[in-house]
């Protein structure tokens, strides 16, 4: 098995520069404390992650007896709920709620890093999927060690990228960042349809034949 490949390929699949907007928005009236915590457990989670896919990816996937395509379309779904609160200029995880105040920081940042930021947004069903199959392909176990380094790797990655977007913030401001997650949430929203679409042609192949057409 080429090493390096597996890298490129999760570098490329997980992209934290491109998901620095979205983090932006989801973290929009966060405070310093919050933002913190939200890049040490998306950070973590995307390593999480990548490790579990890479050493029990498979027999997870077939121990609850689902695919990858029912992945993406649970994943599409929600997508496509923060991409519609984000068309709003809202945090996408913003929602009413009579907890306190204490609670609901210590919960928002870990809420947000885990689910969408993390899951699907950083590590879909594109990372799952890439990392079970190069984890079919080890031979040794150094070599299944190094796929989970590559999650380390990933995981420091989205840190610093994360830790940057501070300046980013400063230099859009409020005007900017509502501007920006508008934008952001119409991207969003279409890559939430082609992920539905994708996972839905997979469950429902007569579907396709209905696109081609």
């Amino acid at each position: 098995m080429d090493l390096l490949k597996p890298l490129i390929a999760l570098l490329a699949i997980v992209n934290p520069i491109g998901a620095v907007p979205f983090f932006l928005a989801f973290t929009l009236s966060f405070t310093r404390e919050q933002r913190r915590r939200t890049i040490s457990v998306a950070s973590f989670s995307a390593f999480m992650v990548i490790a579990v896919s890479a050493v029990a990816g498979l027999k997870i996937i077939e121990f609850f007896g689902i695919s990858i395509a029912s992945f993406q379309v649970g994943g599409g779904i929600l997508l496509l709920i923060s991409a519609l609160q984000m068309l709003n200029a809202q945090p996408a995880e913003a929602r009413p709620t009579d907890v306190d105040e204490g609670n609901q920081k210590v919960d928002a940042g870990a809420s947000i890093a885990v689910v969408p930021l993390t899951i699907p947004l950083l590590t879909g069903p594109a990372t799952i999927s890439t990392m079970v199959i190069y984890a079919e392909k080890t031979r040794h176990l150094w070599e299944q060690a190094m796929l989970v380094g590559y999650g380390v790797v990933i995981g420091l990655a989205t840190y610093l990228t994360f830790r940057a977007s501070g300046r980013i913030a400063k230099v859009l401001g409020r005007t900017g960042i509502n501007v920006m997650t508008r934008l952001m949430g119409l991207i969003l929203a279409a890559m939430a349809v082609e992920l539905l679409a994708d996972g839905l042609v997979k469950l429902f192949p007569v579907l396709a034949s209905h696109v081609a057409r």
